[in-house]
């Protein structure tokens, strides 16, 4: 069994608290290893006083392991495993209370600590296979969306002048880049640094790295792909689809306002009942901000889900039997206040602007004038 530095570094301080025990000769702290029968091997990590001896391991067989008169053995155990034990010579036996009271506390503590210590190993070699897995996953996805734009765009060449049909295309070209910054963002993670541990409460976890800013980014160029594949996700679904009269001039983390809107559509799309309308309303507000909102005419949701749906893993009555992870709402939120915004649910779309339907959700994006410093 191999231990960390950590552990070592608890055990000599374990040991230490030993030194005004007049009636101890050694202490020697062992782990098991696999032996040669079914016995385990004692192998030493430890002892006290230190005096740089080089300890042999106890093997089954050794005479170490035999009952003797000042020898005693103290067994680190988690349920049925055993992990390890304290050997402890002393002169005086038996023990008086306050020593065998400070043994078994301290047996106690590196039981605990070696329990913790091979969970650890075990999560970081189970971390290592996954992000070997992941890297070659990763390899190989990347082969068959460069044969999808290589295909693309020589389809492409061939509708020059097909202006019903080179849109399609556009938009399968547009979405083969987003999912190229999907791949390079997930190549990206873990390699950034980890934050030091502390008393705050942990962040929500919002776009990895990849996927963020740079700032100033004109937002209606991220818009354009959006629209795109609301309109054939409509046509296909044959409901009535309705993009927005005017853009929005806004800059900045375009990128993680294209994410929110991406996850607002979609939901849309899916739990909108067949055959009701779903568009995009854009509208501008004092300072220069804007506000973004998603609508459908379908029902309306429920009263008493309006805010617990954009609790992380909630999902709303309508769509508990369909698809999903119940994260998108949850994600929007966290990404929109990290923007300076804010992002609620108005029922009707009507009250949000008077020509929207009388009935549905219209999921309401609202950006600041300029986006949020140091995002």
């Amino acid at each position: 069994m191999q231990v960390s530095e950590r552990f070592l570094s608890l055990l000599r301080f374990q040991l230490a608290q030993f030194a005004d025990r007049g009636d101890l000769q050694s202490l020697v702290v062992y782990v098991t290893q696999p032996g040669n029968g079914s016995a385990p091997s004692l192998v030493p990590i430890g002892q006290w006083p230190s005096d740089g001896r080089a300890l042999p391991a106890v093997e089954a067989s050794s005479p170490l392991r035999w009952p003797a008169e000042q020898r005693r053995w103290l067994p680190l155990r988690h349920h049925n495993v055993l992990l390890g034990a304290i050997q402890v010579e002393t002169s005086t036996l038996p023990w008086p209370d306050t020593l065998g009271q400070r043994l078994q506390a301290v047996a106690l503590c590196l039981t605990e600590a070696l329990c913790l210590d091979l969970e650890q190993q075990r999560l970081q070699q189970t971390l290592k296979q996954q992000e070997a897995e992941l890297g070659l996953l990763l390899h190989q996805l990347r082969n068959p969306l460069a044969a999808l734009r290589t295909f693309g765009q020589l389809l492409l060449r061939r509708l020059d002048q097909d202006s019903q049909n080179r849109p399609l295309v556009e938009g399968l070209l547009a979405e083969e880049r987003q999912l190229n910054r999907y791949v390079d963002a997930l190549s990206q993670l873990g390699r950034s640094t980890p934050p030091a541990v502390s008393g705050e409460a942990a962040q929500p976890l919002l776009l990895p790295p990849g996927l963020v800013g740079p700032e100033g980014q004109p937002l209606p160029d991220w818009l354009e792909p959006l629209l795109q594949r609301a309109a054939a996700t409509a046509a296909l679904q044959g409901r009535p689809w309705q993009p927005p009269i005017r853009m929005p001039d806004w800059h900045g983390d375009s990128g993680a306002v294209a994410e929110i809107l991406a996850n607002l559509l979609e939901n849309a799309f899916r739990y909108s009942p067949a055959g009701s309308a779903i568009g995009l309303h854009c509208q501008p507000f004092a300072g220069g901000g804007w506000q973004l909102a998603v609508w459908d005419g379908g029902a309306p949701i429920a009263l008493q889900e309006r805010e617990t749906i954009f609790e992380r893993g909630v999902r709303g009555r309508n769509g508990q039997n369909l698809p999903g992870t119940g994260l998108g709402l949850a994600l929007g939120r966290d990404l929109a206040r990290s923007l300076g915004g804010e992002l609620h649910l108005v029922v009707p779309p009507a009250a949000v602007a008077p020509e929207l339907p009388p009935q549905g959700n219209a999921f309401c994006l609202r950006l600041p004038g300029a986006a949020a410093p140091g995002h």
